[in-house]
């Protein structure tokens, strides 16, 4: 655009050649008539070529007029868009979320956040990558995570952490167990027993959580098979392999081959976490963050 030609002129312009009325289109500016058409003439003195046939009794476009109209009109018009795309990216309204988050929530809250959070921001793509606690952290520091959902991870410099959801722990044990029928179970009666577990590089405290709570019952469980997915788990209890302790959320997949009871005096818990990179102020990220953090439980 030359550098004597301002937004202003194409407003002024286009009111003039829609009205097709300096009167008209003055009043509809809140201008007076005079500084209008002083404006009008400035336009058309900078692109080279009359813009409008006037006469005593009328006012027309002339070819350059109508041509101009329409470009005028798209740049007005793309330069609106423009602004409300801006408005909505500071608002955190449109744009691309990577949320990273364990297996272990979509069974408790996460299916019910990110329902409300596609909802409130439909025009967001959320991007959703699951694993586990220890790769969701690395994502979140590499950066290419944004949000991350994590389950009982370890205090971590640089990431801000906070808990949305408290759960105790259960036993899983086979249904043809010695203690299927029971309403609970005492961790001391689980002494003896084969454990099937997940690895601890899925995230070195969700790891050792469970297992402490023998520790007051002078054992440590011994791990006979690691598997990596709770469902995978579950079926290996199903099938002979041992028993676990796991969050009570894996209730929702457990097969009829198992069984899951209540650890009397246990006070230990799961927590399932939302994080962000310490510092982080984009309001995609804090919009996700106030949705998770108002379903906490």
């Amino acid at each position: 655009m030359d550098q004597d030609i301002e937004l202003r002129h194409l407003r002024y312009f286009v009111a003039v050649a829609e009205e097709l009325h300096f009167g008209r289109a003055a009043e509809r500016l809140h201008l007076s008539q005079p500084p209008l058409s002083q404006q009008i003439r400035n336009l058309e003195e900078s692109l080279g070529y009359p813009l409008f046939k006037r006469t005593s009794r009328s006012v027309a476009l002339t070819t350059a007029g109508d041509a101009f109209l329409l470009r005028a009109r798209r740049t007005l018009r793309n330069l609106q868009r423009d602004i409300d795309d801006t408005r909505s990216i500071g608002r955190g309204e449109v744009g691309a979320l990577n949320v990273g988050f364990v297996g272990s929530g979509m069974l408790a809250m996460l299916p019910s956040i990110f329902k409300t959070y596609r909802e409130a921001y439909p025009k967001v793509h959320l991007r959703l990558h699951e694993s586990f606690t220890s790769r969701v952290v690395e994502g979140l520091e590499n950066g290419s995570l944004d949000v991350g959902i994590l389950r009982d991870s370890d205090a971590t410099e640089g990431l801000q952490i906070k808990t949305i959801l408290t759960e105790p722990y259960v036993a899983v044990l086979p249904r043809n167990h010695r203690c299927a029928a029971q309403k609970s179970i005492s961790p001391a009666m689980l002494r003896d027993e084969p454990f099937v577990h997940y690895p601890r590089s899925a995230g070195a405290r969700a790891f050792d959580k469970p297992l402490k709570i023998f520790e007051e019952y002078g054992f440590q469980p011994r791990i006979a098979q690691e598997a990596s997915h709770w469902l995978t788990i579950l079926r290996l209890i199903g099938a002979g392999f041992g028993i676990s302790v796991a969050p009570a959320c894996v209730r929702q997949i457990a097969s009829p081959e198992v069984v899951c009871l209540p650890l009397r005096g246990v006070k230990e818990t799961s927590q399932i976490e939302l994080a962000w990179l310490v510092g982080e102020s984009r309001p995609i990220v804090e919009a996700f963050a106030q949705i998770a953090a108002g379903q906490t439980g």
